[in-house]
């Protein structure tokens, strides 16, 4: 079984792909991963990760696309059935070191199907968890919370600001040159610098080869204060690309490092419902609004807490409890909670925990994921949710609400 896939609340990360679509033609895999890797940018998932294009050829045209939260053999076999060529996950198949993708083995088996039916196989993982808009978005628009920010935002990229003082009739090289080396980018925008004039005094000195005046004289000279940021990764080339275009011996300027700043970006979101619930009221709304599983959904805390800003994580979250107590949300919703670290954090005062299903928490993006392929694409490429629980939890007893 499958759902299409019409609309997802995805404001941001469809706009961005769309910019990368190809105009018309056959959408080739190369066309969507692009947009993929725009909407979820491989930069940000975490160092021990695996993401990216598991098997197929990325010029291979792609006509249809399964989403899902893990590509079992049980979405393998709907991806072969309907004719996809593509599946997007979110959980990576090859996580872990392997040395063979062999028939004989469970994994190697399914990569051999997927390839024998032409069938493309793409992981993005960590990346989407602190993607802006994420897992973590698709799972607060899931519960209807307005989402006010991440609850562990990521820090913008290090920067450098540059002041590099130069002759009026040379600034216009200095900038090209800087520009070129990756400086003067901010955010959609390139080229952005600033300037203002002053007055530039130097002597050379004995063993000086002045561009300007002569050694031994006192000069002055008209220059401008060019300004603009760089990422610090790109120091050396600007460094390089300003020594190069500048017409004097020994250029001045000054090199700041500047503090980093908060994003949008990050694990986790805070938000707010539109009106105040009971803690029992509000865990028995996170049930109806996520999909049924056999794991269900188990609140901690006082049943009558008023719960109105609360904080989520799509998949294991335990690790944000001390950034979710930080916070003063009301209640935290994330899956795969543990004994000891919920005791210790209802303890120490931290707000009520709403513990869901590891796949329940994460199924809501793949139709955000849908949403992004179709603001690219439109109906040149049909996208499908593949509606298999994969969640590995399958049957339940003796539930209980304790005394």
């Amino acid at each position: 079984m499958a759902a299409s896939v019409r609309s997802a609340n995805v404001s941001g990360a469809a706009d961005g792909a769309q910019e990368t679509a190809p105009a018309g033609g056959p959408v080739t895999l190369g066309a969507v991963i692009d947009v993929l890797d725009r909407a979820y940018p491989p930069s940000l998932a975490q160092s021990w990760d695996s993401v990216g294009l598991v098997c197929g050829d990325p010029d291979e045209p792609v006509e249809s696309v399964l989403v899902c939260v893990d590509a079992t053999a049980a979405v393998v076999d709907e991806a072969v059935r309907s004719g996809a060529q593509l599946i997007i996950a979110h959980h990576p198949l090859l996580l872990r070191g392997v040395d063979t993708v062999g028939a004989h083995t469970p994994k190697g088996a399914l990569v051999h199907r997927l390839i024998r039916s032409g069938c493309a196989l793409f992981t993005t993982h960590t990346n989407a968890d602190s993607a802006d808009p994420g897992v973590s978005d698709a799972l607060a628009d899931a519960l209807g919370l307005t989402v006010t920010g991440p609850l562990d935002p990521l820090p913008s990229p290090a920067l450098d600001k540059w002041a590099v003082m130069v002759p009026a009739a040379d600034a216009h090289r200095v900038r090209a040159a800087m520009f070129g080396s990756g400086a003067g980018r901010i955010g959609d925008y390139d080229s952005c610098s600033w300037s203002v004039e002053g007055d530039g005094q130097f002597r050379p000195l004995a063993g000086a080869d002045p561009a300007i005046g002569s050694v031994g004289a006192l000069e002055h000279v008209r220059e401008l204060r060019v300004e603009m940021v760089a990422e610090r990764a790109v120091r050396a080339a600007v460094l390089a690309a300003l020594h190069t275009s500048h017409p004097y011996e020994e250029p001045a300027y000054d090199l700041i490092e500047l503090a980093p700043r908060p994003t949008a970006r990050g694990l986790g979101r805070i938000g707010e419902l539109a009106r105040e619930q009971s803690l029992e009221q509000f865990t028995e709304h996170v049930a109806q609004a996520l999909p049924a599983t056999s794991w269900g959904v188990r609140a901690a805390g006082d049943p009558a807490r008023r719960v109105r800003r609360v904080a989520v994580c799509g998949g294991a979250g335990d690790s944000l409890l001390a950034a979710a107590a930080a916070s003063g949300v009301d209640a935290y919703v994330t899956a795969d909670l543990r004994h000891h670290p919920a005791d210790e954090h209802l303890r120490a005062g931290g707000p009520a925990l709403v513990d869901v299903a590891h796949w329940a928490s994460e199924f809501p993006w793949c139709a955000q994921v849908g949403g992004v392929l179709e603001g690219a694409f439109g109906d040149r490429l049909a996208v499908t949710v593949a509606d298999v629980r994969t969640d590995p939890w399958t049957v339940s007893a003796g539930a209980s609400h304790g005394d």
